[in-house]
């Protein structure tokens, strides 16, 4: 899968757009992704909401996947554990995730996420049920 099918396959899905969520390169193993911070997506204390940066993880993982079967395939996140590392309250922000195992049915990814100054924000393991079909 090239990127820019992989960018066309991302821009598809509403959620990602809403976020603003941004393919910016495909990886051996994995993908990095990135999101502008701007207001709609700060928690109450000004921060970048944890929902926005599980999702960032979340979508570095399925679309790494996506690439590496080829093509886009029903998937869906059975499991997610993230650690938040320090709070972001302007900048970008990007994920880099890594395939750590793919199966028949299950596929383990690693995702590390980084602010602009490419300090750590967060770090999740997140395992995805490959769906028949």
């Amino acid at each position: 899968m090239t990127l820019e099918k992989l960018r066309q396959f991302m821009s598809e899905i509403p959620f990602d757009s809403l976020v603003g969520l941004r393919l910016v390169r495909m990886h051996k193993d994995g993908v990095t992704i990135e999101c502008p911070m701007r207001p709609e997506l700060l928690n109450g204390s000004g921060v970048l909401h944890g929902g926005v940066t599980a999702t960032l993880a979340d979508v570095a993982v399925g679309m790494a996947l996506a690439r590496h079967l080829g093509r886009p395939r029903s998937a869906t996140t059975v499991e997610m554990k993230i650690n938040y590392l320090r709070p972001v309250a302007h900048g970008k922000i990007r994920a880099r995730s890594h395939l750590v195992k793919v199966g028949a049915r299950l596929c383990c990814g690693r995702v590390e996420i980084h602010d602009a100054q490419k300090r750590p924000v967060a770090a999740a393991l997140i395992t995805y049920m490959i769906l028949p079909g």
